[in-house]
């Protein structure tokens, strides 16, 4: 079901003009189920939220893509990709937090996040191994930034440490923080915390599974032989 949020913003606030489509079907209240008409309006409101979506009108937009474990979800305001969740996360709860730490406007738009489908598509087909992506860091405060930072820059194929990302971050004896930050990510996959291991190699944690982990550093030839 397509959501979307305004907050309260109306239209005319913003000094746009409904389409005569528009007001007409406002005017005549919602079609009865299942005939033309409610197709027809389905049809346009879906139109509508995409065409909003493509010319940036929302704050944050959302769709999904799919994955070798299931639908991702993905979310982006105009400076770049800001959220990944994993299909076992509620999407009502990640669009409720959305709205609470980015803005209210919130809208359903694949157009936005074409470019974002199509690099994950290729990174789990084996034919991509960097994101090209802008990211918005919005969601991450200052010491997961820094941490989250570093992660993004270790190469396809290698491997870092906690106390490595916690060195980069300005703090070196902040291996458990470093790992909090890690396990909080909320671009998982794009700034790749699955390639942040333990000092002796094991794999330590990872929001989105051990599993997942295990899979993704695989993919990417990194796993390490005794797991």
């Amino acid at each position: 079901m397509t959501k979307i949020q305004t907050g309260g913003t109306s239209m005319e606030n913003k000094n746009q003009t409904a389409p005569v489509w528009l007001e007409e079907a406002l005017r005549a209240g919602p079609p009865v189920a299942g005939t033309p008409g409610e197709e027809a309006a389905a049809g346009a409101a879906a139109r509508l939220t995409e065409r909003i979506g493509a010319e940036g009108r929302a704050d944050v937009s959302y769709a999904s893509t799919e994955s070798p474990f299931g639908e991702l979800l993905l979310a982006a305001t105009k400076r770049g990709l800001v959220r990944v969740a994993f299909p076992e996360e509620d999407v009502d709860a990640v669009l409720e937090r959305l709205a609470l730490r980015l803005s209210p406007r919130i809208i359903e738009a694949r157009t936005p996040l074409e470019e974002a489908r199509r690099e994950l598509d290729e990174y789990f087909g084996g034919r991509r191994r960097d994101f090209e992506l802008p990211l918005d860091w919005s969601l991450v405060g200052p010491f997961g930034r820094r941490v989250l930072r570093y992660t993004a820059r270790i190469p396809y194929g290698g491997v870092g440490s906690y106390q490595q990302a916690a060195a980069a971050a300005g703090s070196p004896r902040a291996s458990r923080a470093a790992g909090n930050a890690l396990g909080a990510n909320p671009i998982p996959i794009v700034v790749p915390c699955h390639r942040v291991l333990r000092s002796g190699g094991a794999l330590g944690g990872y929001g989105g599974g051990l599993d997942r982990k295990r899979w993704l550093l695989g993919l990417e030839g990194a796993l390490p032989r005794e797991l």
